[in-house]
């Protein structure tokens, strides 16, 4: 049998060159862009950069945030930073956002958009419940309702804190610290009284010394004043002036400058969820 005829193979061309010369070309237009992005960037002054990106020493930062109840918009678009140690009054009328956004640092509730972020801790809408404790582990406390335990007498309702904060505190330790936030706020003959014992403004000072004895490095307090005579407003105040100075963030929902309020200090003045411009540092008139 004679061999088959068989037919000449024609080279097909290769078209990696063509291939690769294209993809250098769209990487090439790529970093250029972001070349162009990051020269804007450092063009730009401070104040002009996004809160996002300025240099920070921030235990609180909200970027953008915005929280809706439904129709309804609580909060809308807010950014704001608290740096260690800054006592900030957040200041308005009913409805306004106040408690909306003191919880939203608190960790109660979630951004419908934008990001809230505490020490290393950032929340999102589609965080996890396991970050939104973790955030709360951080964040002391003071809601207008006073979250009491009702089973529990003055002074458990401030050991409980404490255990929950510290697991592995020894009780004589947690039972010495308690006495002492009771006695800071004017409550240290009223350990063994029941919450429902308490009138409001005891209420109100039980839960303040329940927040400030965990030495949180944060504190979110709303209308800690509320129901306090001038003297226990007044106190209440250099209690908490008097944590910031230990270097505490504080920020404070109120609808008007409380009494013993210090002298120096920011002011965020919200209305309909949205924060106006900020008012710098200054003394409180007498």
């Amino acid at each position: 049998m004679g061999r088959e005829a068989t037919e000449p193979v024609t080279a097909v061309p290769l078209e990696r060159p063509r291939r690769s010369a294209m993809v250098a070309s769209v990487l090439f237009q790529v970093l250029s862009r972001e070349g162009s992005r990051l020269a804007d960037r450092k063009a730009r002054p401070e104040a002009e950069r996004p809160l996002s990106v300025r240099p920070s020493k921030a235990v609180v930062e909200l970027t953008g945030v915005t929280r809706r109840f439904g129709r309804l918009v609580a909060v809308d678009n807010v950014s704001l930073a608290i740096e260690p140690g800054e006592l900030v009054f957040l200041v308005g009328p009913s409805e306004a956002g106040k408690t909306t956004l003191l919880r939203l640092v608190h960790g109660d509730l979630k951004p419908s958009t934008g990001t809230v972020r505490v020490r290393n801790t950032a929340v999102r809408r589609r965080s996890v419940r396991w970050r939104m404790r973790r955030l709360r582990r951080q964040v002391g406390a003071v809601f207008q309702d006073t979250r009491l335990l009702p089973d529990m007498n003055a002074l458990e309702n401030v050991a409980f804190a404490l255990q929950v904060a510290d697991l592995w505190a020894p009780r004589r330790e947690v039972r010495l610290r308690a006495k002492a936030g009771l006695e800071m706020v004017g409550l240290s003959a009223r350990g063994r009284a029941f919450p429902r014992q308490l009138s409001g403004g005891a209420q109100r000072r039980l839960a303040i010394a329940r927040a400030l004895v965990r030495q949180p490095s944060i504190l979110v307090a709303d209308e800690p004043t509320a129901n306090l005579d001038k003297q226990n407003a007044e106190m209440v105040m250099h209690l908490l002036e008097g944590l910031a100075k230990q270097g505490t963030a504080v920020l404070i929902a109120t609808p008007q400058l409380p009494p013993g309020a210090p002298e120096s200090h920011r002011v965020l003045e919200i209305s309909g969820g949205k924060l106006a411009p900020e008012t710098p540092a200054r003394k409180i008139d007498s």
